[in-house]
C-alpha cells in the first residue's frame, strides 16, 4: 500500500483492477476543509488518462511491477519475440504494443520488460542504440562538423537526420528517446 501523500511521477498503482502510473499530481491544502491530492493517472495498458482527487493520506494498492531484461530474438509476422536469457522463456508482443520503438529494436538487443503479474505492460529501450547506416546522400567535399544535416535511414529502417559528412555504411549512435544521432560509432 501506497499513501496518497507519496506519489511522485513514474510510481505505479493498482485501481479497478489496472496498474496506472502518476503523471502529475498536486497537494493541495484548502483554507477551509481537508487537504486532497490532485492527479493525472496514465493506464499502462491501454495508455488512458483520467485524472483523480484522493484524500491527503489515502491508502491505495501500488504495483508489483516485475522487469526482466530479455533479448529481442526475431520478429514472426506482426509478432516481436523476446526471450529470458536464463530460463529461455519466450514473450511475444504485438507492433501495437511496441509501437514506435519498433523503429530502433535490432535482433539480439537487450532491452528491459516490465511485467505485472504475468501480464506484460511495457518494454524499455536502451537509452543509446548503435546503427549502420543503410541509405543517405553522398557528402560533398568541405563539409564540415557544424555545417547542416540530412536524412539517412539506417538498418532497422527508421530515418534519422545526420550530419553532411556521415556516409553509408557507417555506424552511427542514435538516442532512442527522441531519434536524434549522437555521433559516429
Amino acid at each position: 500500500m501506497i499513501s496518497s501523500n507519496d506519489f511522485r511521477p513514474g510510481v505505479s498503482i493498482e485501481l479497478d483492477g489496472s496498474v496506472w502510473r502518476v503523471v502529475e499530481f498536486l497537494h493541495v491544502k484548502p483554507g477551509k476543509g481537508s487537504a486532497f491530492v490532485r492527479t493525472k493517472l496514465k493506464n499502462a495498458q491501454s495508455g488512458n488518462v483520467m485524472e483523480k482527487t484522493f484524500r491527503a493520506g489515502e491508502t491505495v494498492p501500488q504495483a508489483n511491477l516485475e522487469k526482466i531484461t530479455m533479448q529481442h530474438t526475431y520478429k514472426e509476422g506482426d509478432q516481436f519475440v523476446f526471450m529470458d536469457m536464463e530460463t529461455f522463456e519466450e514473450v511475444r508482443l504485438s507492433e501495437a504494443q511496441v509501437g514506435d520503438r519498433a523503429k530502433f529494436l535490432k535482433e539480439e538487443m537487450e532491452v528491459n520488460v516490465l511485467f505485472w503479474n504475468t501480464t506484460v505492460l511495457d518494454i524499455e529501450l536502451p537509452t543509446s542504440v548503435t546503427l549502420k547506416i543503410i541509405e543517405t546522400d553522398p557528402g560533398v567535399k568541405g563539409d564540415t562538423a557544424t555545417g547542416g544535416t540530412k536524412p539517412a535511414i539506417v538498418e532497422t529502417g527508421a530515418q534519422i537526420m545526420v550530419p553532411l559528412f556521415v556516409t553509408i555504411g557507417e555506424k552511427i549512435k542514435v538516442d532512442t528517446r527522441n531519434g536524434s544521432y549522437l555521433g559516429r560509432e
